[in-house]
C-alpha cells in the first residue's frame, strides 16, 4: 500500500480552515485515503471529525496512505497540499 509522510505546514496544524480545505480535497480523490499520525491508527481523510481528532499541529508528521487506482496521485496531490501553509494562502494580503 503506497504512504507518504509529510510534516503539517499549516501555522494552526490541521484545524479549522486548513482542515476543512484538506478533508475537501481528499474527498475529491478517487480512492479513499487514510491519514495517521506516528503509529496511531489511521482514520478517513475525508472526515472532518476523524481529522481534527488527529491532533495534527504545525510540525506534526502525517503519514498518508491509499489503495487503488490513482492512489500515488491522490497521496502525492495531498501531500503537496499539507506541505503548504493554508492558513497564510487565505489570509487578507497574501
Amino acid at each position: 500500500m503506497p504512504e507518504r509522510t509529510v510534516a503539517v505546514a499549516s501555522r494552526s496544524g490541521l484545524h479549522a480552515r486548513p482542515a476543512k480545505i484538506f478533508v475537501q480535497a481528499a474527498a475529491r480523490q478517487g480512492t479513499p485515503v487514510r491519514i495517521r499520525v506516528g503509529n496511531g491508527a489511521p482514520v478517513r481523510a475525508d472526515s472532518m471529525l476523524a481529522v481534527l481528532s488527529l491532533g495534527a499541529e504545525h510540525g506534526t508528521e502525517v503519514t498518508l496512505e491509499a489503495d487503488g487506482p490513482g492512489a500515488d496521485e491522490a497521496l502525492a496531490s495531498l501531500a503537496e497540499l499539507l506541505g503548504r501553509d493554508l492558513d497564510a494562502e487565505g489570509a487578507p494580503g497574501a
